[in-house]
């Protein structure tokens, strides 16, 4: 039972969020070689899967806010990488899709990415990586 007058870097609310920033970190000075932020990676990688995605969908897939998003695919659209079709299921639903430029662009950092997670598992061994993704993914879902 964590104690209320522990300090902050007990929590466990915050080691998560300084894990989260040193592996953001980490993964952006991979990505700055290609000129990319993390969101614009993980956009790509979702997209990836060719489904076509609603920005409410996207949104919550790629952990960005609707204004943020928003701005983010714009300049992605600018720069050919992500497309719009309007959904023919919903005429008010705007669906995105990844270009063939996305595409290319997506593997490329997907390689950098995977790079990041095999020097986490040379570091903590395949058997602690998974065992931490296992309870990250438990805490996930016990808290939806």
């Amino acid at each position: 039972m964590a104690k209320s007058n522990a300090p902050i870097t007990e929590h466990l609310a915050y080691l998560l969020a300084q894990a989260n920033r040193e592996i953001n970190r980490q993964l952006e000075l991979r990505l700055s070689k290609e000129g990319v932020p993390v969101e614009q990676w993980r956009i790509l990688k979702v997209l990836s899967d060719g489904d076509g995605h609603s920005m409410g969908d996207l949104a919550d897939a790629v952990l960005l806010n609707h204004p943020t998003l928003t701005k983010m695919i714009d300049r992605m659209v600018s720069d050919a990488l992500v497309y719009r079709v309007q959904d023919p299921n919903d005429r008010r639903k705007v669906l995105m899709f990844i270009s063939d430029r996305g595409k290319v662009l997506c593997k490329k950092l997907n390689s950098l990415a995977v790079d990041q997670e095999e020097h986490i598992l040379e570091s903590y061994g395949d058997k602690s990586t998974s065992e931490l993704k296992r309870l990250l993914e438990s805490l996930i879902d016990s808290s939806n």
